[in-house]
């Protein structure tokens, strides 16, 4: 105990020596600077997403209509081929199928990447195949991952546009058309991302993901294509120009995440990609404690891969659209570490008698307030704005309670999976490829 002491004795002589305040300087102490920084950081980006948002909403979203229910007349339908790799997916995989079967879409197929399922999932998918004749199949022998499955559907695929969902996902009828009018409307469009909602909604963790979708997914979503470049489509449901994917390379196959590393590929070379909130798609998410953290443990992984791989390509003048995407990553992950760090000083000075001088400020009273304050209504204006999407499920407003835990389950959960990601990323092998992994699907109750 007495070494543990001394180290700690010795550490805070450190710090505080690290954040002495030199009067004599013109500029504040590098404690000031971080506490700032972990303060106002959080506050920043929530008013900048809200702003967007709003302002996305008001140029585009309210003018256009739209609901759960509608989608648009188009001047002209081209065929659409529908990918949708699948790995043990027997629980789910008719029902997408079916709900693919009512698209308000003319000239589809559908093609279904079986990518080494070891259970009953080939069984199904060929019934379903006897039943619509649109539906073709592929058999991959052996799990190659999600990235190889969807590049054998594209090559296989009859058609120049691409519609990709997951194999548990349900596609509103509308959806493929509300995607395809931004391909017809801007040859440069390289990717349409959907609009996921959040079936699973059983459990606490399931009712604050409804709003986390709304708050931090599509209100994102909308505030980044407004200033120009979006992050990542969305895995579970995005269109794609087979040239526009073509001209990158299709998907890689050793990265975590697949659709945040062709989102940055498309966009570096040019191509650009569009929200469309209308097309929506319901999907099964985490709902125990476990599943959250291995999921968005891969999310985090994933974003630091792309962010390590193409830092180079994006620092070039010609790639500048794309720098307040790299910055606001990078600055994520500094603001996670400095997070822990934090956290790891004041549990230090409440179990183990350091001076509260050891602390710099990243867990204050007022300051405290106003960031749950913001994010409140952070929740407030994107569910306003998502209400239009979920009448059929008896609206969303009646999830705002639920949002008041959000602070306490996922920012600690977010920040530990971008500690790790990053450690992780750094760590993995160079093209070791990302293969189909058992995930949490939660209980499906639309309450």
């Amino acid at each position: 105990m007495a070494e543990i002491n001394g180290l700690i004795d010795w550490l805070q002589i450190g710090w505080n020596a690290l954040l002495t305040d030199f009067k004599t300087l013109p500029w504040p102490s590098l404690g000031n600077v971080i506490a700032h920084f972990v303060f106002y950081y959080p506050l920043m980006m929530s008013y900048i997403w809200m702003i967007g948002s709003i302002f996305y909403y008001f140029l585009w979203e309210r003018p256009q209509g739209g609901s759960d229910s509608h989608w648009p007349v188009l001047q002209e339908y081209p065929p659409v081929s529908i990918l949708v790799p699948c790995h043990n997916e027997g629980d789910n995989i008719k029902d997408t199928l079916e709900y693919l079967s009512q698209q308000k879409y003319p000239n589809l197929e559908i093609v279904v990447i079986n990518d080494g399922s070891t259970d009953n999932t080939e069984d199904i998918i060929l019934g379903m195949a006897t039943l619509h004749q649109n539906i073709r199949i592929v058999h991959l022998d052996a799990n190659q991952g999600k990235a190889t499955a969807l590049r054998a559907g594209a090559m296989l695929a009859k058609h120049e546009f691409l519609v990709c969902i997951d194999g548990d996902a349900l596609l509103e009828p509308g959806a493929v058309a509300w995607m395809m009018r931004h391909f017809l409307e801007n040859p440069k469009t390289g990717a349409v991302t959907g609009n996921p909602r959040i079936r699973t909604r059983s459990t606490l963790l399931g009712k604050i993901q409804v709003g986390e979708f709304s708050a931090i997914v599509g209100l994102i979503k909308r505030a980044q294509q407004v200033y120009g470049r979006i992050f990542t489509v969305s895995g579970v449901i995005a269109a794609f120009r087979k040239t526009a994917l073509h001209n990158v390379g299709y998907w890689n196959n050793d990265m975590v995440t697949e659709d945040i590393d062709i989102s940055w590929r498309l966009q570096l070379n040019g191509w650009d990609i569009h929200f469309e909130p209308n097309a929506l798609c319901w999907v099964l998410m985490p709902e125990t404690i476990k599943g959250l953290w291995t999921q968005r443990l891969r999310w985090s992984q994933g974003g630091a891969e792309v962010m390590l791989r193409y830092t180079r390509t994006v620092l070039h003048w010609h790639s500048r659209r794309m720098w307040p995407i790299w910055l606001e990553c990078l600055a994520s992950i500094v603001w996670s570490y400095l997070m822990v760090i934090g956290l790891a000083f004041w549990g230090l000075s409440q179990f183990m008698g350091v001076h509260k001088q050891f602390i710099f400020g990243l867990l204050p009273n007022w300051t405290g307030m106003i960031l749950s304050v913001t994010c409140l209504a952070q929740f407030a204006v994107s569910l306003a704005i998502d209400s239009r999407y979920e009448r059929k499920s008896g609206g969303i407003g009646r999830y705002y309670y639920w949002m008041i835990w959000y602070p306490l389950v996922y920012w600690i959960n977010n920040v530990l999976t971008t500690v790790f990601g990053l450690l992780k990323a750094i760590a993995k092998k160079d093209g070791q490829r990302a293969v189909w992994v058992t995930s949490d699907r939660g209980v499906w109750k639309n309450d």
